[in-house]
């Protein structure tokens, strides 16, 4: 347990936080303390870096990071490896412009927004106009970090369907802005 401690601590040091689970409360909670502890550290880091390994999960959990990832004073570099998918693609691509680095192996899957819901039909409505809310949240997301049309995005990245990507195609599509090994 010591060592693990030491570890989590060097890693702190580093300016390095590990996001290796389900976007979730408890996992964005920890990101967010990450970033903010760091923020508010007295010898800042010339950069933060976020390596994200993620199938995805809660979307108001994932933006609450977004945006404190995008109001941090230090830059936040994001290195996605092994699978990023869903929300954790959309963590990924918040990353500082130029420093967005998916290692050659990392499956990357993008898709439509999901949800399940039940109620009384007023509360239907209003559980939808909070869908249509995320959708334009993620396509202006997509829009903003990518510099991509809303029309490539819905096409490319939001269809029907779900959408897997190599390392490779995702670079094409202006999701990341590297492929490489770590080091």
């Amino acid at each position: 347990m010591t060592n693990e401690i030491e570890e989590e601590a060097d890693l702190y040091k580093a300016g390095v936080h590990l996001f290796m689970s389900a976007v979730e409360d408890q996992s964005c909670k920890d990101a967010i303390e990450f970033i903010l502890k760091q923020n508010t550290e007295k010898k800042k880091l010339k950069r933060l870096q976020l390596m994200i390994c993620s199938n995805g999960g809660d979307v108001p959990s994932c933006f609450a990071l977004i945006d404190v990832m995008k109001a941090s004073k230090i830059p936040i570099h994001t290195v996605g490896l092994g699978v990023i998918a869903s929300c954790g693609l959309l963590i990924f691509i918040a990353g500082q412009s130029g420093n967005r680095v998916l290692t050659p192996n990392t499956s990357i899957l993008s898709h439509q927004y999901s949800w399940g819901s039940w109620g009384k039909s007023h509360e239907l409505f209003a559980q939808v106009k909070e869908f249509e809310l995320s959708t334009k949240r993620m396509v202006d997301h997509y829009k903003k970090c990518c510099g991509i049309d809303e029309k490539t995005v819905k096409e490319y990245l939001l269809p029907p369907e779900d959408v897997w990507l190599s390392a490779t195609e995702a670079k094409k599509l202006g999701l990341c802005d590297k492929v490489k090994t770590l080091y």
